[in-house]
Formats: C-alpha cells, sequence, structure tokens
C-alpha cells in the first residue's frame, strides 16, 4: 500500500509540472560542457540546409536560362552551346551541393549522436549516484521498477532530447525561414499564398500537441507499473511456481500491458490523424499553386522554372513543420522524463554524519541506547522507551516474538534509519556525531536474507573492497567453515555463482555472508537472525564460527534459535517494542519469566 501511495505522489508531481525555464536550463546544463561541439553541429545544419534549398533553384535557373534557349528552334547555335555550357556548369554545382550536403549532414549526425551519448552517460551516472546516497526510508516505500524506469527508459528518452530536439528545432526554423526568404524574393504573389495555408497548420498543430502530451503523461506511468511487476515478478518467480499463480500474475501483468497498448493506440490514432491532415493541407497547395502558376505561367506572368521550384519548395516547406510538431512531442515526453527524473534527484539525500572519525583501531565495543523511541510510520511505534547498555567484547542476544522490535534495534545502530526520541551511544559518542560511511564499516552486518551476486566465490567475499586481500578472503572463510565446501567446488574460490546464488543451499549461502562480513575486519559484529534458514549441520558450523567471531570484539545477535546464542553473555527479551527482561541465559531461566516461555515452546519441538 505504501509502494503505491509513493508511486502515485511521484506520479502527480511529474504531471503537475508543465516545460518550464528552470527545468530547462537545469537540463541543457549537461550539454554546456559540450558546447564547442554544439557549435560545429549547428554551423554543419546551416550548411546542410544551404546546400539543399539551394537545389530547386539552381533547378529554376538551368530551366529558365538553359533549357528553354536549348529547346527554342530560333536560337542560333553559338547562342544553344553557350547555355549548354552553363547548364554543365550549374549541374555541377548542383553536384556539389549534394556532396556537401552529404560530408555535412553526415559529420554532423556522428558528433551529435557521439556527443548526445556523453551527456547521456553523465545523466545516468548522475541519477545511479544519487540513488546510491538515499536512505533505507526511501527504499521502503518507492517501488523498484519505477527506479529502473528512471535510469534506463527516462535517460534514454533524454537522449532524443539533445540528438533530436535542438538540431531538429534549428535546422526546421533555418529551413522554413530560408524557404520563405527564397520565395519571397523568387515571386512575392505566389509566396504569400503559400504562407496563407500556415494558420491552419498551427492551429491544428497545438490541438495535437495538447492531446498527445496527456498519453504520453499516462504512457510513462503505465510503462513505470510495467517494470514494477517485471521486477517483483521475476524477483518472486520461485513464490510464483510453487504456488501455482502463474495464471493469475499473467492475468494481472496482462491488464496492465493492455492499458499501456491502449494508450499506444489512441496515440497512433492522433498520428494517423494529424499526419494526413498536413499531407492534405499541402496536396491542397500544391494544386491551387499550380492553377494559379500554371495560369501565370500561360500568361506569361512567371516562368515555367519559377512555378517548378516553388512546387519543389513548398513540398520542402510543409516537411519541418512535420518535424517541429513531432519535435514538440518529444519534448513532452522528455519533459516528463525530465520531471521524473529530477525528482529523483531532489530526494534528500542520506545524512552523511558528523565530523567524529572511528578510531583506526575500530571502536572498543561500548554501547548504550537510552531513552530510544522509534517508528517507521508516525506514531506507530516499534521501539519504546528502550533503554540498555553492553560492555566491549560482550556477547549479547536479542530474543522475543516477531515485531517486538529485535531487528530494529541493528537498524538503528547502523543508521539505516534515524531515531525520534533518546540517544544511542557507542563508546560514548552519539551516533550520529560520528561519519557515516566510516561507523559502518566498522561495523559487521549478517543479514538473514542473503544477497549474492553473479561472479566467483572470490568476488562474493570481498565485494572488490580494496582493503579485502585474498589472503583475507580465504582466512574468513576458513575461520567460519565455509572452506569446507568452497573446497569441494570445482574451481574452488574461483568457482562463479549464479545471481542470488541460486546454486548453493541456504546453508552455504549463510556461510559466505559470515566469510564476507568477516573478511573486512570489523570491530563489532551484529548478527540479524543470521541462523533462522539453515540446517542442522550447517548451525553447527555456524556456531563454532560464531564462537570464533565473538572473539575480541562486541557482538549482538538477534536469534530465533535460542540453541544458537545460549552461550551469550547477556540475553535482552524484546516484548512489543520494550524490554521484558535481560540477564544471562540461565538467570533468565530461573525467572520463570517470558525467556522461559519460548524457552520451553521451542525446546519442545524437538
Amino acid at each position: 500500500m505504501a509502494q503505491t501511495e509513493q508511486k502515485d505522489l511521484d506520479e502527480q508531481n511529474a504531471r503537475s509540472k508543465k516545460p518550464d525555464r528552470k527545468t530547462l536550463k537545469r537540463l541543457y546544463s549537461y550539454g554546456t560542457p559540450y558546447y564547442k561541439q554544439f557549435i560545429i553541429i549547428f554551423i554543419l545544419i546551416i550548411v546542410t540546409v544551404g546546400m539543399t534549398l539551394a537545389q530547386p533553384r539552381l533547378t529554376q535557373l538551368i530551366i529558365d536560362n538553359n533549357i528553354s534557349v536549348l529547346l527554342d528552334p530560333a536560337k542560333s547555335r553559338s547562342e544553344q552551346a553557350l547555355a549548354m555550357s552553363e547548364a554543365t556548369r550549374t549541374a555541377l554545382i548542383y553536384l556539389a551541393t549534394v556532396v556537401v550536403a552529404f560530408l555535412a549532414g553526415y559529420s554532423q549526425d556522428y558528433m551529435l549522436h557521439k556527443t548526445g551519448q556523453k551527456i547521456l552517460r553523465r545523466i545516468r551516472q548522475d541519477l545511479y549516484d544519487h540513488i546510491l546516497k538515499l536512505p533505507m526510508t526511501f527504499f521502503d516505500h518507492y517501488p523498484q521498477g519505477s527506479l529502473v524506469t528512471r535510469v534506463t527508459n527516462d535517460t534514454e528518452t533524454l537522449n532524443e532530447m539533445f540528438t533530436s530536439v535542438l538540431t531538429t528545432i534549428f535546422r526546421s526554423l533555418i529551413t522554413l525561414a530560408g524557404i520563405v526568404g527564397i520565395m519571397y524574393s523568387m515571386n512575392a504573389r505566389l509566396a504569400s499564398y503559400v504562407m496563407a495555408l500556415t494558420p491552419a497548420i498551427i492551429i491544428v498543430s497545438a490541438v495535437f500537441r495538447r492531446i498527445i502530451r496527456k498519453i504520453y503523461y499516462a504512457q510513462r506511468r503505465v510503462l513505470s507499473r510495467i517494470n514494477t511487476k517485471l521486477s517483483e515478478n521475476i524477483s518472486g518467480m520461485r513464490t510464483i511456481q510453487v504456488f501455482n499463480r502463474q495464471k493469475q500474475v499473467s492475468e494481472e501483468f496482462d491488464e496492465v500491458n493492455r492499458e499501456y497498448l491502449d494508450l499506444s493506440s489512441k496515440e497512433v490514432q492522433y498520428y494517423a490523424t494529424y499526419r494526413p491532415f498536413i499531407e492534405i493541407v499541402r496536396s491542397l497547395g500544391i494544386a491551387a499553386l499550380i492553377w494559379f502558376g500554371g495560369r501565370n505561367h500561360l500568361d506569361g506572368v512567371i516562368t515555367f522554372g519559377i512555378l517548378y521550384a516553388f512546387i519543389d519548395y513548398i513540398q520542402r516547406f510543409f516537411q519541418p513543420i512535420l518535424e517541429l510538431a513531432e519535435t514538440f512531442n518529444i519534448v513532452q515526453s522528455a519533459m516528463t522524463s525530465t520531471h521524473r527524473i529530477f525528482h529523483l534527484m531532489d530526494q534528500e539525500a542520506e545524512d552523511i554524519g558528523g565530523e567524529v572519525a572511528v578510531p583506526a583501531s575500530g571502536f572498543a565495543g561500548k554501547i548504550e541506547f537510552k531513552n530510544v523511541w522509534f517508528a517507521y510510520n508516525e506514531d506507530e511505534w516499534i521501539l519504546k522507551d528502550v533503554s540498555f547498555s553492553i560492555e566491549p567484547g560482550e556477547f549479547v542476544a536479542f530474543v522475543g516474538a516477531t515485531g517486538a522490535g529485535k531487528s530494529t534495534i541493528m537498524h538503528l545502530l547502523c543508521r539505516f534509519y534515524d531515531i525520534d526520541k533518546g540517544q544511542i551511544l557507542l563508546d560514548g559518542i552519539d551516533i550520529r556525531d560520528y561519519d557515516l560511511k566510516q561507523l559502518r564499516e566498522a561495523i559487521g552486518v549478517v543479514q538473514q536474507d542473503v544477497f549474492l551476486y553473479s561472479g566467483s566465490v572470490m568476488d562474493n567475499i570481498s565485494l572488490n573492497r580494496p582493503e579485502v586481500s585474498a589472503a583475507d578472503v580465504r582466512q574468513a572463510a576458513k575461520n567460519v567453515n565455509a572452506d569446507i565446501f568452497i573446497d569441494k567446488l570445482p574451481k574452488r574460490y574461483d568457482e562463479e555463482i549464479m545471481e542470488r546464488g541460486s546454486t548453493l543451499s541456504s546453508g552455504q549461502r549463510q556461510l559466505l555472508s559470515f566469510a564476507r562480513t568477516l573478511a573486512a575486519r570489523p570491530s563489532l559484529l551484529i548478527l540479524d537472525e543470521a541462523t533462522a534458514n539453515i540446517d542442522t549441520e550447517t548451525e553447527l558450523l555456524i556456531q563454532d564460527a560464531i564462537s570464533k567471531m565473538s572473539a575480541n570484539r562486541s557482538m549482538i545477535a538477534v536469534a530465533h534459535r535460542i540453541s544458537t546464542i545460549a552461550n551469550a553473555d547477556k540475553i535482552i527479551v524484546m516484548h512489543k517494542g520494550r524490554i521484558a527482561e535481560q540477564g544471562s541465559r540461565d538467570e533468565l531461566l530461573a525467572r520463570n519469566g517470558l525467556f522461559k516461555v519460548l524457552y520451553k515452546l521451542q525446546y519442545e519441538e524437538y
């Protein structure tokens, strides 16, 4: 529910904004470092347009000045020879304009797309870097598919803004201005007839632009939903197949897919209406031009060459108008993506912490919670006035029913979330005063859900951290007993692991997680239900690993299996966000309190 609400708020934010100077300025700031390339590109566009617009004029000159002489039997041989020579020279000039236009167009396209890809890479990298800086609370409420859409689809749409919009607008305006100027220089009356068609085109284009903009907004919203469903369903494919929900999932996806199809069909429908309308107007303009120009040619008012050139120019006149209309649509789509990207970039980044540096030797390990209150959602308290202390080198375990607040304590220690009231001290200093990066580097966390990447065993343990050597990886694996199964793999530490470690057992994945955490030699260790999904044999290995890992460092563990934390120096029992009792295992069993109830419930199962 929270994800849906967050997505809707985001889409409302995107829809509520229209193209504005501030947004465009922010977008085009990515292009300013390449202003020299764009200047060259614009010069090449002017050259290309100039060469192509000169071609009808050259044809007109050949028709009126040369062909008419060659076809006139009254002209002498010398006059016809001179006309043939001039026609050949003009034809060579025409050929030169074609060659120059080709070379300039090729250079322009090459430079434009190369520059556009560089800009796109910078935008995508900035967006991804910002996502990495966002707090954990953001990811709790934001659909993954929507994030993927922004980094992929939306940034690709912006590529069109730089590689298509800028040049198309510039080229189209230069082309229109050039055609109008040439036509008026040739025959002002005929040019005025052509210009009389433009108001109708402008009105229809404006209406089309407004309608298509709404469709683009809706398409982006639905595309995010498609990506979200894809991400969720592919990630949860095992659950889908176990519960035989393929049909239901397919129908849910088909519903969203059909919605996108309907929007795309509407887009095609409007384009199918708009383009033929422009073609009709152009055809009517050409027909009127032939009728009027033909009469004037018969009356000797205009030459056949001018009439031919005008027909050519009027055909060229409508092409930039169509391009501008389509460019406006690209602008709408790009602005939608721009707002979505900048809306994500404007999300407040995670607090980097204070200026207190973690000692080079790490933390001593004294932890204090003082009257801590915390809620994920306002007024829904998960922790209520929690206070406890852990001495350096102690092994402390948290137990309790699901939802009691055990894992939340671990998250607060790593500053994945910040407390609402109270104080958390680490070696006598508020954890908010520590540099966040150094704080997390000094704390090793082993989670219940282990995420393994595609790559080798070595890579998954080292995570390519420069401070973790191959020797550190092997030693860490040995310390947590992961080397027992690693040595049995065909390539040992070079063995490739499939995404999420699907080729390994739960216990093997957990042992790798232990090794990954220990390899960086953290001074404080947190085990967040790290033994929940393992078999009895692996549990014995992990119990031995925990014994080794707890030496010379403070360690906190959240565990459902009391057997794995039986040797803890202190056990803290959580109940409904409060500390119910605390003490050693024997002390708690002697009190006949909540821990003894949990102990009996668990061991009576065996």
